[in-house]
């Protein structure tokens, strides 16, 4: 086996923009996300793109299409 072929592996803080932090494995001490599960709209089910209905009637306003 090859030594010092892997960098070593240390307790990670990550933090996100939203104030949420937690700990994980990773070859840096500290990582900055913009988003993380608790602000993230794919995980928080406030996907504006998914929850809007009514696409086609506000297409149909905006163009003045009858």
């Amino acid at each position: 086996m090859k030594k010092n072929l892997h960098p070593e592996r240390v307790e990670c803080t990550i933090t996100c923009a939203c104030g949420n932090s937690f700990k994980t494995l990773s070859n840096k001490k500290e990582h900055f996300v913009e988003t993380c599960s608790k602000c993230s709209p794919a995980f928080t089910g406030k996907d504006t793109k998914v929850a809007r209905t009514g696409r086609a009637e506000e297409f149909k306003k905006k163009y003045n299409l009858n």
